[in-house]
């Protein structure tokens, strides 16, 4: 994985985010998925288990960034996703809105590989999404 939260390599159609031993129980981190993206991808650990969402607060049609700081999407118990720019909380297992001006709404999941090497790769092609739940 390159500085910053920068995604590494494209192979058969997947990009690698880095190594699953890089994401801490209980943290987040946002990857800039390639060059020209719009959202970055978001992974969460939460008991074990990797959730991966895009950066998109569902409040706005386009999204909007939620971190206000480089990876501070949790809330301050680490308990949710959080949106610093509304103050939207966000289930991390399922990533619906729990409080805030888009309850009733998703984050956009993103499809989340563990390749047998334990790095962590998503499909190219969630570069350009926008941050919506269709």
């Amino acid at each position: 994985m390159g500085a910053h939260g920068r995604a590494g390599r494209q192979v058969s159609g997947r990009l690698r985010l880095c190594h699953r031993d890089d994401i801490a129980e209980g943290q987040a981190r946002g990857f800039l998925p390639l060059p020209g993206a719009r959202r970055k991808v978001i992974v969460v650990r939460r008991a074990g288990t990797l959730h991966a969402y895009m950066d998109a607060c569902p409040h706005y049609a386009g999204g909007t960034p939620m971190a206000w700081r480089e990876d501070a999407y949790l809330d301050g118990t680490g308990q949710h996703i959080a949106c610093h720019a509304h103050g939207a909380l966000f289930d991390i297992e399922t990533g619906a809105c729990l409080s805030g001006p888009c309850l009733g709404r998703k984050l956009t999941r993103v499809p989340l590989r563990e390749e047998e090497d334990g790095g962590l790769s998503v499909p190219a092609q969630v570069a350009g999404r926008a941050g919506r739940e269709d």
